[in-house]
């Protein structure tokens, strides 16, 4: 099991990972940040990006903030890591 710290950046043009800043992985996503859409999106991206089934990847903290804590089942942090090397 891993944990990813993302900071979102919704309402983009495309849903993208930008990098890295330190250990927290900056995404944008197109969805707007309205009524959990762009948590919803950031969850199936992150599950897609990593080729995992998108109930793979929960929420942790940060439901209503830019900076959220993502719970990635079956990886370790290395691999998220690997896999995520933008």
């Amino acid at each position: 099991m891993a944990y990813l710290k993302v900071r979102v950046s919704p309402g983009a043009r495309s849903d993208t990972v930008v990098g890295w800043m330190e250990d927290v992985l900056r995404i944008r996503v197109k969805a707007p940040p309205e009524r959990g859409k762009a948590n919803d999106a950031v969850l199936r991206f992150i599950a897609s990006t990593l080729g995992l089934p998108a109930a793979q990847v929960t929420l942790r903290r940060g439901g209503s903030s830019r900076n959220k804590l993502l719970y990635v089942d079956s990886m370790t942090d290395d691999e998220v890591r690997k896999r995520l090397n933008v």
